[in-house]
């Protein structure tokens, strides 16, 4: 009887850069779905809404959304499949928000093989919560969470009437609502079989 074909699965280490404590999580994801939809699991895994643009370098390959007055060279994120981006690559760099500039080291931990596709990615592990969307980058987000924490800082009540309250647990991670979060994506994309 014949072996049936198997189905390539990454392991990606995703880190957010020039943020202590480390906010880092680690998913599975499957190679046939486009670098598009990357991002996507991405965006859930770490916490981020999907508002700002993005893109990837891949070795000295720019992998992007195309859109308005990109970069000349940049290839459209919804043409090429995470495995024809990533063969061959230990890690790659993911921004989000060119604004403020979120840049993520995202590491391949592994490869695993195995009789049936993925559907959909998995988070294995993490720690940290993501920064709040606008904050400002690296810099911005430690200016924020100063003010925050200083009653007396010039900036406290803007902070907390914009944050919602006068806190924000840095630390928080819950593993079920980043899986939860994970599964919407692929309920969102779902068209069928295929690549999606």
């Amino acid at each position: 009887m014949p072996t049936p074909p198997t189905q390539l699965t990454l392991q990606l280490l995703v880190e957010l850069d020039e943020v202590t404590p480390t906010v880092w999580r680690r998913i599975l994801v499957p190679t046939g779905i486009r670098m598009a939809r990357l991002h996507d699991m991405i965006q859930a895994a770490m916490g981020w809404t999907n508002s700002h643009l993005h893109a990837y370098t891949v070795d000295s390959t720019r992998y992007g959304m195309c859109f308005d007055e990109h970069p000349e060279g940049e290839i459209d994120e919804q043409t090429v499949t995470v495995l024809q981006a990533l063969r061959g690559q230990k890690s790659f760099t993911y921004e989000y928000d060119f604004g403020d500039g979120w840049e993520h080291t995202v590491t391949i931990d592994a490869e695993f093989r195995t009789p049936h596709a993925l559907k959909f990615a998995i988070c294995l592990s993490g720690e940290n919560a993501c920064p709040p969307e606008d904050s400002g980058g690296p810099g911005g987000f430690e200016y924020f969470l100063e003010a925050l924490a200083d009653p007396n800082h010039e900036e406290h009540e803007n902070y907390v009437r914009w944050n919602g309250g006068d806190t924000f647990d840095r630390t928080a991670f819950n593993l079920i609502e980043v899986n939860v979060a994970l599964q919407k994506v692929r309920q969102r994309s779902s068209r069928g079989p295929g690549i999606w």
